[in-house]
């Protein structure tokens, strides 16, 4: 496989992973956090600090935009929940395993 082609099956399966997290509003990014260390703010900021290399003045909201399928402002009002104190606590157990994201 040549670097151009590894870069087209990459780009492709992170559209699938996109859209896959778009139909699935029934999954909080809390419960993603939780079980895989990051979610799709997380994502966001990486598409966020990948795009600022090559656009120094990409806004996050745009890969909000983009990661969600909507503003996240209408993710959190259609489809967000409250966390349970169970679920902020394993939040605040597994921080230290939690994605690490710079430059967004």
């Amino acid at each position: 496989m040549t670097k151009e082609q590894q870069t087209e099956v990459e780009a492709a399966a992170f559209r699938a992973l996109v859209a896959h997290l778009q139909q699935r509003s029934d999954v909080q990014n809390i419960d993603l956090m939780n079980l895989a260390g990051f979610c799709r703010n997380c994502l966001s900021k990486w598409y966020s600090a990948e795009a600022k290399k090559m656009h120094p003045d990409f806004d996050y909201a745009e890969a909000q935009q983009y990661i969600y399928g909507m503003s996240n402002a209408d993710w959190k009002s259609n489809f967000q929940t409250s966390a349970s104190e169970e679920q902020m606590q394993q939040f605040k157990d597994s921080e230290p395993l939690h994605a690490k994201i710079t430059g967004y």
